[in-house]
């Protein structure tokens, strides 16, 4: 049963002749199209999936008592709003009402499926996102001529920054199996500036960077440093144009998944394989005597539980 506030909220919404614009569909679809057009901070993602998960109640709530339930500030609320393209919070919460009332309609049972199927929807953007991969590796000579380049160069630097660190280190550890020189820079100003030099100096063409969102102004400083001491840069990314893409020779531009609070990166990852996978066909001597030489190593020092 709704709450009184809910019922009056209810009856206003029905007498004023306001009515849900997208009768045919379920409420949490509605939700999903007014939040997954703008790119939203992981904040902002904590209210949205709030909202998404207990709309039939969020819906009639006041700014004050919205913001308490979720942990933000007011004044995040109000951004939230604006950022998925409404004049107010006020606004905002009428179109929530609509669509809370489709909800109230379906009974309880119908609010229980909202909420477990937002984390089935994060696994369906990211199995989008790896179509898009797929048809893009369609074509793979790019891959494999950057792939080569990234072989030949020593020594090989990997540059991620803030959120990007996991796919860089990802990538280096591996790496390091199959080329003689990966040098991996995690961390950004003069440190980030004097590893690409020193990399440069020392007779690397290559620098592969990981830049996902939020994107950071140090790793775009950190690629242009880069480019000005005469490395090429290969651009592992979500978007294809942009102030990074421009500065970059090549970019690999794939999908993250952002239906939750904080990204995904399914697609990001298999790019990353993908490009160890055409380093190690590049130069298959040298990947085969460096594997076996780790392995030996590896048993030599029990790296390793046995199954």
């Amino acid at each position: 049963m709704p709450s009184p506030q809910q019922a009056r909220a209810q009856a206003s919404a029905i007498t004023s002749g306001k009515t849900d614009p997208e009768v045919g569909a379920a409420p949490t679809s509605q939700l999903r199209e007014l939040f997954d057009g703008p790119r939203l901070s992981p904040g902002q993602r904590r209210i949205a999936q709030y909202l998404i998960e207990h709309i039939t109640e969020a819906a009639f709530l006041s700014i004050t008592d919205l913001a308490e339930r979720v942990g933000v500030s007011q004044p995040s609320v109000t951004r939230f709003a604006a950022a998925v393209g409404f004049s107010g919070y006020p606004a905002l919460r009428e179109r929530l009402q609509a669509i809370a009332l489709r909800t109230l309609a379906g009974g309880p049972a119908a609010a229980e499926v909202n909420r477990s199927n937002e984390l089935q929807a994060a696994v369906d953007a990211e199995i989008e996102n790896l179509e898009n991969l797929r048809r893009d590796f369609a074509d793979p000579d790019r891959l494999i001529d950057v792939g080569r380049e990234l072989s030949a160069s020593t020594p090989l630097t990997v540059l991620g920054l803030r959120i990007s660190v996991s796919l860089a280190e990802y990538f280096a550890y591996a790496a390091r199996r199959i080329h003689p020189d990966v040098r991996l820079v995690t961390r950004g100003g003069s440190v980030a500036y004097d590893a690409i030099l020193q990399s440069r100096e020392a007779g690397g063409t290559w620098l592969l960077a990981f830049d996902m969102p939020r994107h950071a102004h140090e790793t775009l400083t950190a690629i242009r440093v880069a480019r000005s001491a005469g490395l090429k840069v290969a651009l592992v990314t979500d978007l294809a144009l942009g102030a990074l893409a421009d500065e970059a020779d090549v970019t690999f531009a794939t999908g993250t998944g952002s239906r939750l609070v904080f990204d995904s990166y399914a697609a990001p990852g298999l790019m990353a394989s993908a490009l160890l996978q055409a380093m190690t066909d590049a130069d298959p001597e040298r990947t085969q005597a460096r594997l076996e030489d780790y392995e030996q190593i590896a048993e030599q020092h029990q790296f390793f539980m046995r199954d």
